[in-house]
């Protein structure tokens, strides 16, 4: 495979598809899931300066997350989005971590200017 056909395949794995989900219908509701999708991709190729041989190689990474469903329901579309638990957990966990460093840094000058 060269670098162009390697490089088209990462670009089709990329489509709409991947961002919004089949719809699907239940009691009159019908349900959108969307996601959030990025990817990167590179690729190269060479050959020594003898001409004794050439070579390439590529990679491609892609992350998907979801992050809602559009839901309609007797004609009416809203949005409902997805909420992650645990990185709100971990944000609050650094917001503590940061104030209780903050109130000892500030109980240590206090100590140090009493005396």
């Amino acid at each position: 495979m060269d670098v162009q056909e390697f490089t088209a395949q990462a670009r089709d794995a990329l489509t709409v598809k991947r961002v919004f989900g089949e719809p699907y219908e239940k009691d009159g509701l019908t349900i959108i899931p969307a996601a959030r999708v990025q990817g990167a991709a590179g690729a190269g190729g060479g050959e020594d300066p003898q001409s004794q041989g050439k070579g390439s190689g590529g990679g491609f990474g892609m992350t998907a997350r979801p992050v809602g469903a559009f839901i309609i329901r007797e004609g009416e579309l809203t949005w409902r989005p997805a909420v992650d638990a645990t990185r709100i957990a971990i944000g609050g966990q650094v917001v503590a971590i940061v104030a209780l460093l903050t109130a000892r840094a500030i109980f240590k000058a206090w100590v140090k200017a009493r005396g």
